[in-house]
């Protein structure tokens, strides 16, 4: 097919003039000290690593150093898990009242230290100080809290009388969400009474080591927690260590997929929160501006680095060209610029390998005949941006209808009726989010029921509680994580007192 013009249209200028925001900078010292470099924590202490590869971990929107970090080898990873077996023991004989203490200390820790925790990821991360500030970090929290509250009724969560731990869990994390799938991680099964290794994202360790100083500062017993920073390498060697009992990984389908294989056949529990490619699905008698606020926090909240990213928007039809007028409209008042600056909409992409993906999948939709539209706007010099883009003209068959690109670009297609859209939305190897627009409650049921997704949002997007479930189906993943169906993952349901 031909390939078509990269269209770009300026910023539209209301009557008076365009309003502007002066700069509002969050300071970086408020991160606190960032040491130059940094072992692993294993057994309640900052250690060395036994080999001698050091990474690196840079600001996205200065490209500048922040950090070197040690790649976790298998002997670090030996050490870790046999300082979380010899803490075992005694963590989880604590009754759960006294494992409570703990995450609720932890809880008000993170929210004492919120400013500093919020500034450290956008920092390392690249996203929006207005987003780690008031989305992240209360949700951070939030998870602590709500798991010690199940601490002490794990009897009544449904899973049987006096449900067992497991033990070792395995946790390896994406660089997205750094400290948010910690805490979804760790919440839960420390709650539980297991005890915890996990390796966080190599683009993204500074908040997890931070979160290492916190478990000090809370007393937390040594061992319960331990952090293995590393790469690829070092996730893989956790996963396949023989004397971890459950591991819990979120991240990409192709990773994920490979984890599986490797722990075919072993007695250890596995559960997955890999990719998406959800449908936000517009029917003609929404509320349009709402609709657009959703379609904008859908997909370019956190720079479109969300697995349940509503990067596919259905629109039906007889709505299309009022509901992209509005959207246009939308797009072209967002902020893209320094993550520190408090009125930035869009920060910086992650990392320069995620950035040349998003770049190379948005060529191909070009390529493949879409129409590409993005609004004017000025990227800084130094750093990783990609500006806020849509297709339209897209098709199934279309790759950036069907691979995740995770990033802020959106595909548009189009519907007829309530069957079509639902076999549309569902026409993907992924199955972890959807959304609603309309204003029948009955069609919201209808199409809730047959759409193949884990989360269905109805008239909102991209909203979540630690007491909401949270999971997907088909190569999305499986298992659950959030809610009282969180816990089920870290304990054996089948060991029970008679």
């Amino acid at each position: 097919m031909a390939k078509k013009k990269n269209t770009e249209e300026p910023v539209a200028k209301p009557a008076g003039g365009l309003f502007a925001y002066a700069p509002a900078p969050e300071s970086p010292a408020a991160a606190g000290d960032i040491a130059t470099s940094y072992g692993h924590f294993i057994g309640g202490e900052f250690v060395d690593s036994s080999g001698n590869e050091a990474l690196k971990t840079v600001n996205p929107a200065t490209e500048q150093v922040l950090a070197e970090f040690a790649r976790g080898t298998e002997e670090d990873v030996d050490r870790a898990v046999a300082a979380a077996r010899k803490a075992f023991a005694d963590w989880s004989a604590l009754p759960g009242s006294e494992r409570a203490k703990y995450l609720f200390r932890i809880a008000r820790i993170i929210q004492e230290r919120s400013r500093e925790l919020a500034v450290l990821e956008s920092i390392d991360n690249g996203k929006p100080i207005r987003e780690t500030r008031d989305v992240d970090l209360p949700l951070v929290a939030a998870h602590f809290f709500y798991y010690a509250g199940w601490a002490d009724k794990l009897d009544y969560a449904g899973f049987g009388p006096n449900p067992k731990p497991l033990g070792v869990a395995g946790q390896v994390i994406p660089w997205n969400f750094p400290l948010l799938m910690l805490a979804w991680k760790i919440a839960p099964a420390l709650a539980t009474g297991n005890t915890v290794v996990l390796k966080p994202a190599e683009t993204t360790p500074l908040t997890a080591l931070r979160f290492a100083e916190i478990c000090r500062q809370a007393g937390l017993p040594k061992g319960v927690v331990n952090i293995v920073t590393g790469d690829g390498r070092t996730g893989a060697a956790l996963t396949a260590h023989p004397d971890v009992n459950k591991v819990a990984f979120t991240g990409s389908t192709p990773v994920g997929r490979a984890i599986a294989k490797q722990l075919a056949g072993t007695r250890k529990k596995l559960s997955l929160e890999l990719g998406g490619k959800a449908a936000n699905i517009v029917f003609d008698d929404a509320p349009i501006d709402q609709a657009v606020e959703g379609i904008v926090n859908g997909i370019f909240f956190n720079q479109g680095h969300v697995c349940c990213a509503g990067s596919r928007l259905l629109v039906q039809e007889s709505i299309q060209d009022e509901l992209l007028d509005a959207l246009k409209r939308r797009m072209a008042t967002l902020r893209v610029g320094d993550p520190l600056d408090k009125n930035t909409d869009i920060g910086a992409i992650n990392s320069a390998e995620q950035l040349a993906r998003i770049t190379a999948l948005t060529e191909a939709g070009e390529a493949e005949g879409a129409e590409r539209w993005s609004p004017a706007c000025e990227l800084p010099g130094t750093g990783f941006w990609f500006k806020p883009t849509l297709f339209t003209g897209v098709s199934q068959a279309h790759r950036i209808a069907q691979e995740e690109i995770f990033g802020p670009v959106l595909s548009v297609l189009t519907f007829r009726t309530p069957a079509e859209a639902v076999e549309k939305a569902n026409n993907t190897p992924y199955g972890l989010s959807a959304g609603i627009w309309t204003e029948k409650g009955s069609r919201i049921l209808w199409m809730a029921d047959r759409l193949r997704a884990g989360v269905v949002w109805a008239n909102t997007f991209n909203k979540f509680d630690p007491a909401s479930p949270f999971g997907g189906y088909k190569e999305s993943g499986y298992g659950r994580e959030g809610g009282r169906h969180g816990l089920e993952p870290y304990l054996n349901v089948e060991a029970r007192d008679v």
